[in-house]
């Protein structure tokens, strides 16, 4: 099985960034996921979301397969073949695919690919059969939408369904090199804009329907239009949490930029490449254009490949941080922007160039990564180490990581035999650790120990009415942070124990145990970074 670790020296000699920024690196791996699977130009991952733990590999020329989500599967089958009625060549093939949010009931998905004569996008319906779940009919094809392209690159090929229900089809600028048309700015051309559409409910004379609240409606312009002034859009993704929608815009020679999508909005080119003046190539009205979150130049990469904000539960390290990487050199990040504060960016990997093409979530939001070297990776927390002091005689403990083994005696194996004890309703003698409970240990002498496992960054606490015995996460947390929406906590009773007895505690130490008084049972959360 392949690991990839980050070379932290190449990084540092490559990143040139345009923005203010902090940089560290990762504790995560990137792995194969599926290592007896193998794809020819897979550039789509996605789930049927009808809880069968499926997933679904796009390749380029025309073909979709379906396995089960098990890292030791060993058949793919063969979902739908559309070789016969795409292009493919460089930028071009069967590019996206989307499946209708009720799809565990009408068994219908989306595709995007590119045809000939003449040259053009087709976004498509198909269904799949009704007494096979793993075989599409491949002559159910009911065309959405047709838009011509002029060129043969940036023809964009994302389609995503958003939280509101409606299709958004990310639409590239047309290609050849810097937009010689002009459709980056022209609301008169579905080009260079990301499209808005409802297919369930179509309008008269067409094939599908524009909602009513989509930005341009009744202004003149092309109405499936939701923001615009994007150069190639070739991977975004919605947040599932924050429903923001990510954009990673290909840039053209100098910068790669990620966007937030806003309704109207526009993105600036081909007036701007990033937040650098294209065209005029300095002193360009920015008035009304909407500046990325985060870019960088050419020394660091040379094609962005959006991905998703993570929001699993294997890599903790990286929950809520935006997941991208670069096509041309390889290297994948993490992202962490809050607006205000400068990005933190992180690095994951690499796999080599012009290697990642997608992303892709299953249906427990782990992430995924789609490379042209076959395989499709996933990523894996690193354990860490966290060492816990502990005085001579009785300490307050806990179990601040994720651990093969929660024995008393391997997690702290300096402490006395049968002297560990929780508290519910009065002490009771223990084995056992649990994430998230305070403990009473005894050491004969003072000391530390060094806990190994996987960080915990988030735990949910139930306490009871009166006293109990709590423990942290993986990392330092200040007692004001803990979230305590019903106010069930009383003031100034979170109390820490060391070699001068009990004291208010001001901050929640991994490792560590406490007591904290409830005046009625319920629920907090202790959540870090």
């Amino acid at each position: 099985m392949k690991n990839i670790r980050v070379n932290k020296l190449s990084l540092f000699v490559r990143i040139i960034l345009t923005l203010t920024f902090s940089i560290s690196t990762s504790q995560v791996i990137i792995e194969e996921a599926f290592p007896n699977l193998n794809f020819i130009r897979p550039l789509d991952l996605q789930y049927s979301p009808d809880e069968s733990d499926r997933l679904f590999v796009v390749e380029q020329e025309g073909l979709i397969y379906v396995f089960e989500n098990d890292p030791l599967v060993t058949n793919k089958s063969l979902f739908l073949d559309i070789s016969d009625r795409i292009i493919f060549e460089g930028e071009r093939g069967l590019l996206g695919l989307a499946f209708h949010p009720d799809y565990e009931d009408n068994g219908t998905f989306f595709v995007n690919y590119t045809a000939s004569s003449p040259l053009r996008t087709v976004v498509s319906r198909f269904q799949v059969l009704s007494d096979d779940p793993n075989l599409a009919d491949d002559e159910s094809e009911f065309v959405i939408i047709e838009i011509n392209q002029p060129f043969s690159n940036h023809n964009g090929g994302q389609i995503v369904f958003g939280p509101d229900g409606y299709l958004y089809i990310g639409m590239g600028d047309g290609g050849s090199g810097g937009d010689p048309y002009g459709h980056g700015q022209n609301q008169n051309t579905l080009l260079g804009s990301m499209l808005r559409i409802d297919v369930d409910d179509p309008d008269d004379g067409f094939n599908y329907g524009v909602p009513d609240d989509n930005p341009f409606v009744g202004t003149g312009y092309k109405e499936e239009i939701f923001a615009y002034g994007l150069r190639n859009p070739w991977r975004f993704s919605f947040d599932p949490v924050t429903n923001i929608c990510w954009i990673a815009d290909v840039g053209q020679n100098l910068y790669e930029e990620i966007d937030i999508l806003e309704e109207g909005g526009n993105f600036g080119w081909n007036i701007m490449e990033g937040t650098h003046c294209f065209n005029p190539p300095s002193d360009c009205d920015t008035t009304g254009l909407i500046m990325p979150i985060f870019e960088y130049n050419h020394n660091w990469g040379e094609s962005i490949t959006g991905g998703f904000v993570y929001r699993g539960s294997s890599v903790p390290s990286i929950f809520g941080k935006y997941i991208f990487a670069d096509f041309e050199y390889g290297d994948v990040w993490s992202l962490e922007y809050e607006e205000g504060i400068p990005p933190i960016v992180e690095t994951m990997g690499d796999l080599g160039g012009y290697s990642v093409t997608s992303f892709g979530v299953d249906q427990n939001d782990e992430l995924y990564i789609c490379s042209f070297d076959g395989n499709i990776y996933k990523f894996v927390q690193s354990p860490i180490s966290i060492t816990v002091e502990h005085i001579s005689g009785w300490n307050l403990v806990g179990l601040p990581v994720i651990s093969d083994d929660s024995n008393y005696q391997e997690i702290f194996p300096e402490s006395i035999v049968g002297t560990l004890y929780f508290f519910d309703s009065g002490y009771i003698s223990g084995i056992d650790l649990t994430n998230g409970d305070g403990y009473w240990l005894r050491f004969s002498n003072e000391g530390f120990s060094i806990i190994t496992g996987i960080p915990i960054y988030e735990l949910i606490i139930n306490l009871n009415e009166g006293w109990n015995l709590i423990s942290g996460i993986s990392n330092i947390l200040d007692i004001s942070e803990i979230i305590d929406p019903d106010g069930i906590i009383i003031p100034a009773t979170v109390y820490s124990f060391n070699s001068g007895g009990y004291s208010n505690a001001g901050t929640i130490e991994p490792g560590k145990g406490y007591w904290i008084r409830a005046n009625t049972s319920g629920t907090i959360t202790i959540l870090g970074n």
